[in-house]
């Protein structure tokens, strides 16, 4: 890490200015219901160009011809939706931040997606990081030249397109109660699009509206952060609004086939000094004798949830479905971040944003610091100095 901003963060880090910091950041918004964390990181050039040449290794398997057909399986076919686009509009890949053989930092590959992060927030996030304690301006949480204004132009290009705000909308199941619900509020504020929860969706023949001021209002796209994961087998909240899968008159910002697609299903046909031994576990002949150096996850699964860290024998041959898992070597996380008492373990996600007719563009960043077994806020609930942040650069 960047050692000079470290020190001056550390030695100028008092609680009332992290309490003074979370105020701020959610003032004109509301409480975040997620642990922020005391710092961000200060990502060295070094790191900088290993996460980039990761991403472009990942990014040249997704673009090539076959991707697709690779893939098909991995949609579950209750959730495959009609009219699939040519690309995914994001792409998010976290890595852990480890050490190779040489002791140098070095980013390993944990999870992807075809799937929006807190595109809003993240920004939001450094901007209020660097004026709350004071950091160094020429710190910058973008990449490829980006600044907040141009950033924000190109998220605008994305998600709204030749088409008008109101004409767009931001969807979950429960817009105004997610966890990332800050997020959302900080995109309408800076896009101006709608922000609808499922129920507030309505189908007239293939069409989609929402209504505004007594207004019936259609819509054209969906800037979809639905997760079917959440819906399961409950699908009767269809019933009073929309089913997605059916043929509809309308644009998917990203195409809800894409979360799938690019998971943890693409791991094993990627082979880089960045990414860790991925096999579908049908695959696997003969069980690893070190099993000790594997963790067993299942292929659809939401926040870290069914996986198994601790793996035996019996947990692997006692699985139903070994098409739906993968058994993966596991990754020793450096808690390389200083703290002010002790080494932080971290992770950093990098962010894509893939405008029609362009190329991915890597944009932003969003960082999460962890002293569990696992990183995640679920799994560090009693800690400090922990949490979600973001990855600052000179």
């Amino acid at each position: 890490m960047i050692q000079k901003y470290r020190n001056q963060f550390n030695q100028n880090f008092t609680e009332e200015k992290y309490k003074k910091f979370i105020k701020a950041l959610e003032k004109d918004y509301q409480p975040i219901p997620f642990r922020v964390a005391e710092t961000p990181i200060f990502i060295p050039q070094e790191l900088r160009e290993k996460l980039i040449a990761a991403g472009e290794e990942i990014i040249a398997l997704i673009k090539q011809d076959n991707f697709k057909e690779l893939t098909q399986k991995s949609i579950p076919s209750e959730w495959n939706v009609p009219n699939e686009t040519a690309h995914p509009h994001f792409l998010t890949f976290d890595y852990g931040l480890c050490k190779d053989e040489k002791g140098e930092v070095t980013p390993m590959l944990i999870e992807m997606q075809g799937f929006p992060s807190l595109y809003g927030f993240q920004s939001h996030l450094a901007k209020t990081y660097k004026e709350e304690f004071e950091l160094d301006q020429n710190l910058s949480p973008y990449f490829n030249g980006l600044d907040e204004t141009s950033y924000f132009n190109l998220l605008r290009e994305v998600l709204i397109g030749d088409y008008q705000a109101h004409e767009v909308a931001l969807m979950d199941i429960d817009a105004p109660n997610q966890k990332t619900a800050i997020d959302f509020l900080v995109t309408a504020k800076k896009i101006g699009i709608k922000i609808l929860s499922l129920s507030d969706i309505k189908q007239v023949g293939k069409k989609l509206f929402y209504k505004e001021n007594g207004n019936q209002i259609q819509l054209k796209r969906i800037y979809n952060r639905l997760i079917f994961d959440e819906i399961g087998e409950n699908t009767t909240v269809f019933k009073t609004s929309f089913d997605p899968r059916e043929e509809l008159d309308i644009e998917w910002i990203t195409h809800p086939n894409w979360f799938y697609r690019i998971s943890k299903y693409t791991m094993p046909f990627l082979k880089s000094k960045f990414v860790p031994e991925t096999r579908f576990l049908n695959t696997i002949e003969s069980i690893p004798t070190d099993l000790e150096n594997y963790v067993l996850k299942p292929l659809f699964s939401f926040a870290g949830m069914g996986v198994i860290i601790d793996v035996s024998e019996t947990d692997i041959k006692t699985v139903k479905d070994p098409e739906n898992w993968i058994l993966q070597r596991k990754v020793t996380y450096e808690p390389i971040i200083q703290a002010l008492d002790a080494g932080v373990k971290a992770e950093i996600r990098m962010m894509y944003l893939w405008p029609e007719g362009g190329e991915p563009k890597l944009c932003i960043n969003l960082s999460r610091l962890s002293r569990g077994k696992m990183i995640g806020v679920r799994y560090n609930a009693d800690f400090d100095w922990v949490g979600g942040t973001v990855g600052l650069m000179e």
